[in-house]
């Protein structure tokens, strides 16, 4: 296991679209370093999730995990999850498929990627997720909230998408203006507009 250097903002690999993996290439030595790796460097960073690209690896995989986290104090626990090929399902109310103020959460985000820059995002409520795991055995469940908003974030790195790319650009902040300007009710807000 080693800590891996995290891709900054700039950094082309960040821009591309990840390569799904095979399920053969999860049995192999380099995939198991390559996660190994990962989920080191995710707590290194106190990382709540990590896409492969964030590591200067264009594949598809991202692990995720919260647990007594200093950079999201007062969020639920999330376990360790590793997903491979992860893809998502908004679940909304209105039959149009339009993102609704009821289907949303707002979520003031951060990047190990993008070091010390905040942005307000809104993302729908609730995705269920489909992926494989590590060993190649598919899952199938739906988060909701805080967690919602952490897969749909690191899924966006599998497609060359950074959170900038939908913070409402007034709401850009570094990280210690953050702190002392946005109330904790403010940075996670479920459903309705944040005030």
């Amino acid at each position: 296991m080693a800590i891996r250097k995290i891709a900054q903002l700039g950094e082309p690999v960040l821009r591309q679209i990840a390569r799904e993996l095979r399920r053969e290439e999860l049995a192999t030595p380099w995939f198991h370093a390559l996660l190994a790796d990962m989920i080191e460097t995710m707590r290194d960073a106190d990382g709540a999730g990590l896409a492969a690209p964030q590591v200067y690896e264009s594949v598809a995989v991202a692990v995720i995990e919260v647990r007594a986290n200093p950079r999201y104090p007062g969020v639920a626990t999330i376990p360790l999850t590793v997903l491979v090929n992860p893809r998502l399902t908004p679940l909304l109310s209105s039959d149009a498929g339009e993102l609704a103020e009821q289907d949303s959460i707002f979520v003031y985000e951060g990047c190990l990627s993008i070091t010390g820059l905040r942005g307000r995002v809104q993302r729908p409520r609730k995705v269920r997720v489909q992926a494989w795991d590590q060993g190649g055995a598919p899952l199938d469940f739906v988060w909701e909230g805080f967690q919602a908003a952490v897969v749909q974030h690191e899924t966006d790195h599998l497609r060359g998408a950074l959170f900038v790319d939908r913070a409402d650009p007034k709401t850009l902040t570094f990280l210690r203006e953050y702190e002392r300007h946005v109330s904790s009710e403010r940075r996670v807000v479920d459903g309705g507009a944040a005030s």
